[in-house]
């Protein structure tokens, strides 16, 4: 059975999946030259931090921030600060529906991060943002 930060993470990528269908979502991969049509998401580790222990019974209790990084293209309908905020306002909504991951969390939260320009040669320019998925789960183990 894998750990709780690594089923967390896989729970995660599965919610960003459901709440963005039509974009290209993935772990861990360099940030692409492209952006797919539907917008793309890359969905990092992170960092579950130093735990908070409690020691009767022992418990690891971690605050894990996992980084989205979103990407988009505006289109004739639509600009790409427009479509961004879509994405991010479809993972908030997905977020308030599920705040504990099926029960693997006591509690997920989003941070806004950084935004910029996507640029890549011979393309019209983009938009990129961080968001920060933030899982706060309880383990028996510090792994």
């Amino acid at each position: 059975m894998a750990s709780v930060s690594e089923q967390v993470i896989v729970a995660v990528q599965a919610l960003v999946e459901a709440a963005l269908p039509v974009a290209d979502v993935d772990r861990n991969r360099s940030k692409p030259q492209s952006v797919a049509a539907g917008g793309t998401v890359i969905v990092r580790d992170g960092d579950p931090g130093e735990p908070e222990v409690d020691l009767s019974p022992i418990a690891y209790n971690y605050s894990h921030r996992i980084p989205l990084d979103l990407g988009v293209y505006g289109t004739a309908d639509d600009t790409a600060e427009t479509r961004l905020d879509a994405m991010r306002l479809a993972l908030a909504a997905a977020v308030m529906a599920d705040r504990t991951l099926g029960g693997l969390c006591q509690f997920l939260d989003l941070q806004p991060g950084d935004t910029g320009d996507l640029d890549a040669p011979g393309a019209v320019t983009g938009r990129w943002a961080e968001v920060v998925v933030v899982a706060d789960y309880v383990t028996a183990s510090p792994l």
